[in-house]
């Protein structure tokens, strides 16, 4: 019998979890000011949905998804990763139609990929994502690259790197296509089978190749920079002037064609330069994906967003040796001596929460001296002793830690005491 996680999963404790709620937070007050709305989406989707949205070529498509048969007969996959899910819900429940356009969206969502685990990279993953649906406009591209970057910044990191291409619109990833496959052909035999695959399939993803990536005839590949078009190269140059309008750095790599098939125009990836952080450097990738809502049934829309694996973002913190500021202290500890105060304890403990005091106390019938080692533990503000000669007086003793005083407080005057000396006043009442 296995009862342990399996693998490529890891439990996420309290003091991790607590990092998580952090991160996460911040970045919802980041998206808020940049006018993005949360959305969520199913666990498990179609299949249809993936093999459609993200391309048969793609090795999440044909290696990595985690795909059965509920008892309908009906093919359904885990989620492996956020567009298609989010580009599904706009078409479906016609967002396209809102008044308001672009839709700028966010989600926190776990994804399932069946790969080789390793650090940084499990099989249930978590990421945060954007997508934005509705525009073609250069500025959105710069935007959707702003807010990645911004997270990261305002959450401490420094040893970033951003990497952009464009990977051109459906005129010249053609052009290129036939570029790579002209190039790619005499050496077929010397690829691995996966590339010999996509020589016919999807010739661009050789170049994402992990396998192949020291071949000679990589070095040598035909670069998508040099078959853009009048429009593609003129919708890159826009999307560079915004980024430097904002100032902010970046390195064109003609090589970077990221791993799905939905991507064109704008393709990026943010990186760590973090000494210590790993041989897998990404932390983010993303780019436009024109197209990919008519794929799914609906109209022709513009799209463009990017995912953020929140396990690398924690991984990146923590080689930067970037401290997560987290308040390990509790306002109030209850301690309690005697039956009738363990009774009366209960009712002012709820009575504190309610007036949005954190209050806790001590459920395993504890000595008063193991109680106040409790209170320690918790790091608590304040400790507030109830015991017999308190209940007979209809007072309890409050106990400021840091200060050492103490003084006795009626029992119907706690909750106003409290609320004046944690929160600064009765406003919560």
């Amino acid at each position: 019998m296995n009862m342990k996680a399996p693998r490529g999963t890891v439990d996420i404790l309290p003091e991790e979890a607590a990092k998580w709620q952090y991160v996460e937070q911040k970045i919802k007050e980041i998206c808020d000011r940049y006018h993005f709305t949360e959305i969520r989406t199913p666990l498990f989707e179609h299949t249809e949905v993936f093999q459609r949205g993200v391309g048969d070529s793609t090795d999440i498509v044909q290696k990595e998804m985690y795909t059965f048969n509920d008892r309908g007969g009906r093919s359904l996959t885990l989620r492996p990763e956020g567009t298609a899910p989010v580009v599904r819900a706009f078409v479906e429940n016609k967002l396209f139609g809102l008044a308001s356009q672009p839709v700028k969206l966010y989600y926190f969502a776990q994804m399932f990929r069946y790969e080789r685990p390793q650090k940084g990279r499990m099989r249930q993953l978590n990421q945060f994502g954007v997508e934005v649906l509705g525009s073609a406009d250069p500025a959105v591209d710069a935007e959707v690259i702003d807010l990645a970057m911004t997270v990261y910044k305002e959450l401490g990191l420094t040893s970033l790197k951003l990497v952009i291409n464009s990977l051109g619109d459906k005129e010249s990833r053609e052009n290129h296509r036939q570029a790579l496959v002209d190039h790619f052909t005499p050496h077929k035999d010397e690829l691995c089978e996966d590339c010999q695959v996509r020589l016919t399939q999807n010739p661009l993803r050789i170049l994402d190749c992990k396998k192949d990536r020291n071949h000679p005839a990589m070095q040598t590949a035909p670069s998508i920079l040099d078959y853009l078009n009048e429009e593609s190269q003129n919708y890159f140059s826009q999307v560079k002037e915004y980024l430097d309008l904002m100032e902010i750095e970046y390195v064109v790599d003609k090589n970077l064609v990221r791993g799905l098939d939905y991507y064109n125009h704008t393709a990026f990836e943010i990186m760590s330069e973090a000494e210590g952080f790993g041989a897998i450097t990404t932390l983010a990738g993303g780019g436009r994906y024109n197209g990919l809502a008519e794929e799914l049934g609906g109209p022709d829309t513009a799209g463009i967003g990017f995912g953020m694996g929140l396990e690398r973002l924690l991984m990146a913190l923590e080689a930067e040796n970037r401290e997560i500021p987290l308040s390990t202290e509790l306002d109030c500890y209850l301690v309690a001596v005697g039956e009738q105060a363990e009774k009366e304890a209960v009712r002012l403990i709820h009575q504190l929460r309610g007036a949005g005091i954190q209050a806790d106390k001590d459920y395993t019938g504890r000595k008063m001296k193991a109680q106040f080692k409790a209170a320690d533990r918790h790091q608590a503000k304040y400790v507030l002793v109830l015991g017999e000669n308190e209940l007979e007086n209809n007072v309890i003793s409050v106990k400021n830690m840091q200060s050492g005083e103490q003084t006795e407080v009626a029992l119907s005057d706690l909750k106003a005491y409290m609320q004046e000396k944690l929160l600064g006043g009765l406003e919560n009442e």
